[in-house]
Parts: structure tokens; C-alpha cells; sequence
């Protein structure tokens, strides 16, 4: 388990899974959903629902993108 600070300072515990997929985005700060797994893809879109990671269609594709104060 690991805690990350979201914007506002709010501290939110993730899952060891979660973290490892965060730290994808340690080298680059956006990531198409063809870069990830089926797994990495499901747990990517559990940090979009506790706000760590954000997704967006851009160009037809989907890309998640790492929060800035992360």
C-alpha cells in the first residue's frame, strides 16, 4: 500500500497494483491505452476514479495522463 497527495493536499491510499502502474508514468507523463495491458488498462481507469490519473479522447485514442502535483 502506498499513499499518494492528490491536488489539494487530500492523501489517498493505493494499492501496490496501482502503484506500479503509476509509476509508468514516472518517464512520461501521458500514455496511450495501447501502451498498457488489459490489467495495467483496468487499473488505470482505478486512478481515474480516485483522481490520480486523468483520461481524455485525443485524436480518436484514448491517453491517461499523470496529475501534476503527483
Amino acid at each position: 500500500m502506498r499513499i499518494v497527495e492528490i491536488m489539494g493536499g487530500i492523501q489517498l491510499p493505493i494499492t501496490n497494483e496501482e502503484s506500479q502502474v503509476l509509476d509508468k508514468f514516472n518517464e512520461t507523463p501521458q500514455m496511450p491505452r495501447t501502451a498498457l495491458s488489459e490489467r495495467e488498462v483496468y487499473l488505470a481507469n482505478q486512478l481515474v476514479n480516485k483522481n490520480v490519473l486523468y483520461r481524455r479522447q485525443h485524436d480518436g485514442k484514448i491517453e491517461y495522463y499523470r496529475q501534476k502535483n503527483n
